[in-house]
């Protein structure tokens, strides 16, 4: 009987713009002791430097999602969330994206490690609060905005009270580009003039 293969992993570090003279290795280190003391085979380490956790283009994260999109891992190991993910809702998604492919999660620091059944529980109430946080902002955005409409504030786009104009313009053929150099305003806006025009 063959020895069964290690479990592989990606390790991810990042360091961000607003902290100078941090070090990656510091957050490698602990990820590679991490990973020896649970007997898994370090595949590759991602790195993000410069990025702040907000920015949705750092190459590191999108290079780890290669691997997982690939299969070329079955375990990604963080030192804590914060490091990876840019909000609640971001957690969530991404870890479902991964754990659909197959691939397990581990956050050392915040001691969660979907390996394991408590990780899997802890991951269930980070889904509820990221719902929870999702309804109360919807919740704010209606209440917000039947506040506005009960105090008589026109909602949407400001208008340039130029609409007679344009349809003047227009009715005398002019383009859509030939109305906004004349007038100055936006060809959208011209199309939203026209639109919202009695017929």
């Amino acid at each position: 009987m063959g020895h069964r293969r290690p479990p592989s992993v990606a390790l991810y570090a990042r360091v961000s713009t607003r902290h100078h003279g941090q070090d990656p290795e510091v957050q490698l280190g602990e990820l590679r002791r991490f990973s020896k003391a649970r007997g898994w085979r370090v595949a590759e380490e991602v790195i993000d430097r410069g990025f702040s956790g907000g920015s949705s283009a750092r190459p590191g994260f999108k290079r780890l999602m290669e691997l997982v999109r690939r299969r070329e891992v079955d375990v990604v190991v963080v030192t804590k969330l914060d490091r990876l993910f840019r909000s609640l809702k971001h957690l969530v998604t991404t870890i479902d994206e991964i754990q659909d492919l197959g691939v397990q999660f581990v956050s050392v620091r915040d001691s969660i490690d979907l390996t394991t059944p408590a990780g899997r529980l802890m991951m269930g109430i980070l889904g509820s609060l990221a719902e929870f946080e999702k309804a109360l902002v919807a919740e704010r955005t209606r209440a917000g905005l039947e506040n506005a409409r009960r105090k008589g504030k026109r909602l949407g786009r400001p208008r340039h009270g130029k609409e007679e104009e344009i349809l003047s313009l227009r009715a005398k053929g002019l383009s859509y580009r030939e109305i906004s150099s004349r007038i100055g305003v936006s060809q959208g806006a011209i199309g939203r003039a026209l639109k919202g025009a009695p017929k």
